[in-house]
């Protein structure tokens, strides 16, 4: 559960953006998230980050791509320095100029025919290979399959996995 933090030792700039964050139920890990990417502000302006202009927010996503900071990194401080000039400081103008990067992402690899039909005869168990097969064909990943527990129902010619969640009988 969210809580306010009022420490002496905090600033009120501090304690107004805890305070947001509180008032909107953000995570204590988000809370921490943010609290430490506004702080990387504030270390490479070396004064307060209330006070950055927009030449100083874009030499400070500059020196982070230079510095070699992973895309979703600079997503994340993106995010925290959006809400902070947004919510906090209302100063939207500023949040609009910070650049969100594109991540691609890359798609998983698809079996062939044939090495489907090898990983499917690599047992000659028939309950491993409906196991496989069946894994295979919904599209499990391998942790879901982990979680497939027994037993495994069959509703009229379909199989319907049990993934560690209570069902209803049909």
């Amino acid at each position: 559960m969210p809580h306010s933090v009022i420490d002496a030792s905090i600033s009120p700039l501090r304690q107004r953006l805890i305070d947001d964050m509180n008032m909107r139920r953000f995570s204590c890990e988000t809370q921490r998230n943010y609290l430490r990417d506004i702080g990387r502000l504030a270390t490479f302006l070396r004064r307060s980050p209330d006070t950055a202009t927009i030449d100083d927010l874009r030499r400070f996503q500059i020196e982070q791509q230079d510095d070699g900071v992973p895309v979703p990194t600079v997503n994340s401080i993106v995010s925290a320095l959006g809400f902070f000039f947004t919510h906090t400081l209302d100063r939207p103008d500023l949040a609009r100029r910070l650049v969100r990067l594109a991540h691609p992402r890359n798609l998983p690899v698809v079996l062939s025919r044939d090495e489907v039909a090898r990983l499917l005869n690599a047992t000659t168990c028939l309950k491993h290979q409906a196991a496989l097969s069946g894994a295979y064909s919904a599209g499990l990943r391998v942790a879901e399959v982990s979680m497939l527990s027994s037993p495994v129902l069959v509703n009229g010619g379909r199989a319907v996995a049990d993934i560690g969640h209570k069902h209803k009988s049909p």
